[in-house]
Formats: C-alpha cells, structure tokens, sequence
C-alpha cells in the first residue's frame, strides 16, 4: 500500500525537521558553554579556562625550577660543549655535541659515561642514552626565560617533533629520570621526581600554558 503526501504535508515535515536541527544545536552549544563543578555550581567556558590556565601556569613554575637545576640544564647548554657540575661550569673534557648529541670522532659519550652510574664520589653518572639533544633540535635550557623554555617545550617544530601525548611519555624517559640519580656527591633537583612528573603533567593537560615572560 503506498501512502501519498501532499506537498503541503511535506512543506511541514521539512520545517519540522529544520526546527529540531536548529534546537539540538542550539542545546549543544550551550552545553558546551557551562558545566557544573563538583559543587554543584555552572560556570562558563570562559571561566573554566581561565582556571585550567592558572593550574597550567602554577604547574610551569614547579617545572621550570627542575628545568633549570644543574642536573636538566647541564645537558640543556647554549653552546655545544655540555656544562658540568653543581655550577654548571664547562665541561672540563670539553665534549663537542656532534651530529646526534653522543659526540665526535673518538670523543663519545659513552666512553665515559657507562650504562649505569661510575662508582665513587662526582664520578660519571651513567645511562645507555646519555648525551646532548642532536644538533638539528638542540632545546636550549640555559639562559631561557620560563616562557621562552615553556614556549619551545610545546613547539612541535623545537621539541623533537612530540605532541602533548609524546611529551607526557617524556617526562618518563629513564634520561629523564637519571637525572634524580647522579652519583655520589651531586645536588639533585629541587622538586622530587614523583612531583616533577604530577606538575609536569598538570602543566599539559591543562593546555601547556606559557607565562608571560
């Protein structure tokens, strides 16, 4: 049995179909625009962002003093010679950086620093990855101000071509960590590790703000 429409019928249908797309958008937008927080109070996207970025800001400021300790910033130098001890001075070997950050010619990383850390007092601290980021995406620490460093930390381009996801898993990288044990005889960072990845992960998730300068 077929069932025939008048054109009127479906000048309706149509209308109808209109107005409840124009409704479901609507409704859409809107949710998108408020949430309710835990106590039970709606705020505004705007709002919400405003304290996803003092969360992100806060985080940065824990990260940027880790960054900035010998034990980051040492292997993080402006130059191509890696810095050395509590006082970031110059490498005393005078280690070149080379194409792929594990050195030149003869002069390796590896010769020195082994797999694990050398016994005995400053002696080389080790890990199989030890080295200074490659020559084509050096991520300079050393002299950078917190928003020059959180700026390049989320440039794809500078950062070795990782997303937020890719940064997260950097935070565990055993380099990473390595960093927290040195050796005999070395500061290590301010913040401990533990709390180093919560804020770094604080800092990303809520969008990787940089501060102001």
């Amino acid at each position: 049995m077929k069932i025939k429409f008048g054109k009127k019928l479906l000048f309706s249908l149509k209308k109808v179909i209109i107005v409840i797309t124009v409704m479901v958008t609507v409704i859409g937008l809107s949710a998108s625009a408020f949430r309710t927080n835990n106590d039970g109070e709606t705020v505004t996207r705007e709002k919400l962002d405003k304290i996803d970025s003092v969360a992100s800001l806060a985080a940065f400021e824990k990260v940027y003093k880790v960054l900035m300790s010998p034990r980051c910033m040492n292997c993080h130098p402006a130059g191509d010679i890696p810095l050395q001890g509590d006082d970031s001075h110059i490498h005393t070997m005078s280690p070149m950086r080379g194409k792929d950050g594990k050195g030149v010619y003869a002069m390796k990383c590896s010769n020195c620093h082994q797999p694990s850390n050398s016994p005995g007092l400053r002696t080389p601290p080790g890990n199989p990855k030890w080295g200074l980021p490659p020559a084509d995406m050096k991520m300079v620490f050393e002299g950078k101000s917190a928003r020059e460093l959180a700026l390049q930390i989320m440039d794809y381009k500078q950062n070795g071509h990782k997303n937020k996801a890719k940064l997260i898993e950097h935070a565990r990288d055993t380099l990473v960590k390595a960093g927290w044990n040195m050796g005999e005889g070395r500061k290590p960072p301010p913040l401990a590790y533990k709390d180093f990845v919560e804020a770094w992960d604080e800092w990303i998730n809520n969008g990787g703000i940089a501060p102001k300068n």
